[in-house]
C-alpha cells in the first residue's frame, strides 16, 4: 500500500520550483526528517499554505457526488467505490493519504483536487516518487531570487 504526502505551495514558489521539483523534494524530505530544526520549518511555513479542512472535505464530496462514497471521522476521510479505496488524513499544513496503487488516488482523489487548486505537489513517503498534481501553465518572473535552503 503506497503511502503519500500532498503539499499546497505558494503560487509563487510553484512557478519558482515548478520545473526544480527535485530540490522541493529534497527540501520536504528534509523537513520531514527534522521539522524541529527552526531554519527548516520556517522556510516550510513560509513556503506552504494551510488547508482548509472544511472546505476541502466540501469540495471533494460535491465534486464526486454519488459516483464515490464518502465517509468522514474528524480530519479522517475515506473515499471508495466499487474498485478504489482512498483514506484521506487532513493535517494544517499537508494531506497524508494511502492507496493500494497510486492508480486509485487519480480516479478517486486527484481529479478532486487539481479542480480545488493547481499547486499541489505530491511525494510518496516510502518511495522517491514525487511530482506536481497538475502542471504550472503561465511563467512569473520573479525579482527577489531567494533560494530555498542550502548546505552551510
Amino acid at each position: 500500500m503506497g503511502n503519500y504526502s500532498i503539499y499546497w505551495i505558494k503560487e509563487e514558489f510553484a512557478y519558482r520550483y515548478f520545473h526544480k521539483r527535485d530540490i522541493l523534494y529534497r527540501f520536504m524530505k528534509e523537513y520531514r526528517l527534522n521539522s524541529d530544526r527552526a531554519d527548516l520549518a520556517k522556510q516550510y511555513h513560509f513556503i506552504t499554505n494551510t488547508f482548509p479542512q472544511a472546505a476541502l472535505i466540501t469540495h471533494i464530496k460535491d465534486y464526486h457526488q454519488s459516483s464515490v462514497t464518502t465517509n468522514l471521522q474528524g480530519n479522517f476521510l475515506e473515499l471508495f467505490n466499487d474498485k478504489h479505496y482512498i483514506s484521506l488524513h487532513i493535517h494544517k499544513k499537508h494531506l497524508n493519504f494511502r492507496c493500494e496503487m497510486l492508480h486509485d488516488a487519480e480516479k478517486l482523489l486527484f481529479p478532486a483536487l487539481r479542480s480545488f487548486h493547481p499547486f499541489l505537489f505530491i511525494m510518496g513517503n516510502d518511495m522517491e516518487d514525487y511530482g506536481w498534481i497538475s502542471p504550472v501553465t503561465k511563467e512569473r518572473v520573479h525579482i527577489n531570487q531567494e533560494v530555498l535552503y542550502s548546505y552551510l
